[in-house]
């Protein structure tokens, strides 16, 4: 792929201020792209900007959008487009996650992760989708590991992930005779801040860490692998490092993988 085929194109990141999401906003920058970052955390947002601009020069738009209030992406969307000229890669980043069993599990803490980890990806694409058609751009969603296989105590998160893959794997058929394309990324257990603020079945906060036994990925190893990936407009980039066999076995012998990899995952606290 030619170098620089992202100099001067417009990148939209939700959840762009920490995690995975931060990092890719650094390599987009680094790249050449003209930045919206998405976000609810306003501070954050205003270091993040000028981090960017004092490191690569980038043009960055911040904007404050809680991709759960569809009216809010609506109106994030559209000033992306005023300001910016139109949008060339949608990065549906933004996400939450839990741990607690269904059986402990309130049916609002069900409500509000997919508000986030699906509807807020649906409605950004909905508002961004005339653009990326004019200019045959390209959408990148952040799934999971638990897109393709269960794990314990995430049954709101994994039906989530589950979600993002059925929509944009049709939509993606959808999209095709316009040259968009979609690339879903299954990142496996990765250091980001999304396990600080992970939910319980109440709905409290409860901070989970990650099993010592488990290799974790950098976000910088995440969003470099991603932005290759989107230089190929790849459709599928699984980066698991429990690796494509927990995807096969869940697929084709799901008793094998309840036996095998369940045990290694009940001890986990966060994936992605």
């Amino acid at each position: 792929m030619a170098v620089g085929m992202f100099q001067h194109k417009v990148v939209v990141i939700s959840g762009g201020c920490a995690g995975i999401g931060r990092a890719l906003a650094l390599r987009f920058a680094q790249a050449g792209a003209r930045l919206a970052i998405l976000d609810v955390q306003d501070d954050a947002l205003v270091a993040l900007r000028q981090q960017l601009q004092d490191r690569t020069g980038a043009e960055v738009l911040a904007l404050h959008c809680d991709v759960s209030d569809e009216q809010a992406c609506n109106e994030a969307i559209c000033r992306v487009i005023e300001q910016m000229g139109g949008i060339d890669v949608l990065i549906n980043n933004a996400g939450i996650t839990h741990r607690s069993a269904f059986a402990d599990t309130d049916t609002a803490i069900f409500q509000r992760i997919m508000a986030v980890n699906y509807f807020g990806a649906l409605y950004l694409t909905r508002y961004a989708m005339q653009s990326l058609i004019e200019r045959r751009g390209q959408i990148i969603v952040l799934s999971s590991l638990s897109g393709f296989a269960p794990l314990p105590n995430r049954s709101a998160y994994t039906a989530s992930k589950h979600a993002l893959h059925g929509l944009f794997e049709t939509l993606r058929l959808e999209l095709k005779e316009q040259d968009v394309n979609v690339m879903l990324v299954a990142p496996g257990f990765t250091a980001t801040d999304i396990r600080k603020n992970a939910l319980v079945g109440d709905g409290s906060i409860s901070p989970q860490s990650l099993h010592p036994t488990m290799k974790v990925a950098s976000p910088t190893d995440v969003a470099e692998a991603i932005f290759r990936g989107a230089t190929r407009r790849r459709r599928l980039l699984v980066l698991s490092n429990v690796d494509w066999r927990a995807r096969m076995l869940a697929r084709l012998f799901p008793q094998l993988f309840e036996r095998w990899m369940v045990p290694r995952l009940s001890g986990v606290r966060s994936s992605r």
